[in-house]
């Protein structure tokens, strides 16, 4: 896969939380490979490798989205998008980013006020080993889609004056084949 160009100040933020994400999968991997050797070869299992890899894979979980919408890998219905013209692929993209923002409003309006008491409180998992999951997911939650929302319109501005995309299906295909 070829990445997206950089174009702007929020692709180079992007591009930056997603070379560090890379290596958390890389350290979830390491820390299981971990746990595994502990509990089947030295029958001594971990109490925090568990939560630990949940927690951090939550954590890609949520800034993978942002890294899809910087590459602009999102979902788009090119049969319909393909058919128009730029004029109205624009509409389109302007009501996809309006809604992108709206629902992003909405998350923040709605979770704020529950995150910020979790991140206050400090609260944790309540486990064994009880690391602050709920503290620190919930606000990564609402940083994250803020995060898409303004990744979104930029992309949106980077890509208002770039000449109409056909998608060619065939052509898709071929060239994941020949990667």
């Amino acid at each position: 896969m070829v990445e997206h160009e950089v174009e702007n100040w929020m692709d180079r933020i992007t591009i930056a939380i997603s070379r560090v994400t890379m290596f958390v999968v890389a350290f979830i991997v390491a820390i299981m490979f971990y746990e595994v050797v502990m509990r089947y070869v030295f029958e001594q299992p971990t109490l925090w490798v568990n939560e630990m890899s949940l927690w951090f894979a939550g954590g890609v979980y949520l800034l993978a989205g942002l890294y899809v919408m910087q590459q602009r890998g999102h979902i788009r219905i090119f049969i319909l998008y393909d058919m128009v013209p730029r004029n109205w692929q624009r509409l389109f993209d302007t009501i996809s980013v309006a809604l992108i923002c709206i629902f992003a409003f909405a998350v923040v309006w709605g979770g704020f006020n529950e995150a910020w008491a979790k991140m206050l409180r400090w609260e944790t998992f309540g486990t064994a080993w009880d690391p602050p999951i709920p503290a620190t997911m919930k606000p990564l939650v609402l940083v994250a889609v803020v995060l898409i929302a303004i990744q979104s319109v930029t992309n949106l501005i980077a890509d208002w004056n770039k000449k109409k995309e056909v998608h060619d299906l065939a052509e898709e295909v071929k060239e994941e084949h020949i990667d």
